[in-house]
């Protein structure tokens, strides 16, 4: 075998090589296995966790999701952030690869191929960057749905690092967000997974007798509107995605703070 026929045959089996490990290989899980999850995080936040209209909630060790295997995406992700939590740490990027806590199995990330859409994050990995195991979680399928690049590097990405600001200064709050999974939603790749025409972030600061919300209700698109033009309040959200936001406190408090809009408690 000369020289020339000897480095098609090696430049094939590379090609081939890396083909078979660009679309099949996958690590198992992103969790730190020694790590349970944070019980007195969890039994702090208890009371802001959503309703899930699907019954399959997924608790990771940084945030927590319902998952909608109808519209293979979550139909909320959860999750505190805290001041200490915005570290400018630099982390590798991951393969995004399958939740393996989600009993129906989450969304391929082939479904994104070609797609024209981004993997985009609910639980930012920008939040998660204090460690490698955070920030790793958050490149779980479940994690992902899919938007328009305008958006995401745009408008979306304004809104995330106003609440890095919110947490900075207020030491903690707390963001539920997601897709409003209704109505005619374009779908991408062979599970259908939905593209959805809206996006909604709820955050929460304070102690549980003196909460502070914000809400904002985003269309899909591009936009160089002010952020303050996407505030409605948390009843308005609720209608849109049938998810009860704040169904653990009580009554009287749960109806004020889902009526009001009150943008003096927050800075831009």
């Amino acid at each position: 075998m000369n020289k020339k026929t000897t480095y098609i045959v090696l430049m094939f089996i590379c090609t081939v090589g890396f083909w078979l490990f660009n679309n099949f290989y996958t690590p198992d899980t992103y969790t730190d296995k020694n790590v349970s999850v944070t019980d007195v995080e969890l039994q702090d936040l208890n009371y802001l966790q959503p309703s899930s209209t699907t019954g399959d909630i997924v608790k990771h060790n940084y945030y927590t999701l319902s998952y909608n295997e109808k519209y293979e995406q979550a139909e909320w992700v959860a999750y505190s952030l805290k001041k200490e939590d915005l570290t400018k740490d630099k982390r590798k990027r991951p393969y995004f690869i399958e939740d393996p806590k989600v009993k129906t199995k989450s969304a391929d990330w082939r479904n994104y191929k070609r797609s024209g859409y981004d993997r985009g994050h609910l639980c930012p990995a920008g939040d998660r960057k204090f460690s490698v195991y955070a920030h790793n979680e958050t490149f779980y399928t479940s994690n992902i749905t899919p938007q328009k690049n305008d958006f995401n590097a745009g408008i979306w990405g304004d809104l995330e690092k106003m609440v890095r600001i919110w947490a900075n200064k207020d030491k903690e709050v707390y963001v539920v967000t997601g897709g409003v999974l209704k109505g005619n939603m374009d779908v991408i790749g062979d599970e259908d997974v939905a593209v959805p025409n809206y996006f909604y972030k709820i955050i929460a600061k304070g102690k549980k007798d003196n909460l502070k919300v914000i809400a904002f209700l985003l269309p899909h698109k591009e936009s160089k509107k002010p952020l303050t033009s996407f505030v409605v309040s948390v009843d308005k959200i609720e209608k849109e995605t049938g998810i009860n936001f704040f169904e653990a406190l009580p009554k009287e408090i749960e109806d004020k703070l889902e009526k009001e809009i009150n943008l003096s408690d927050w800075t831009f």
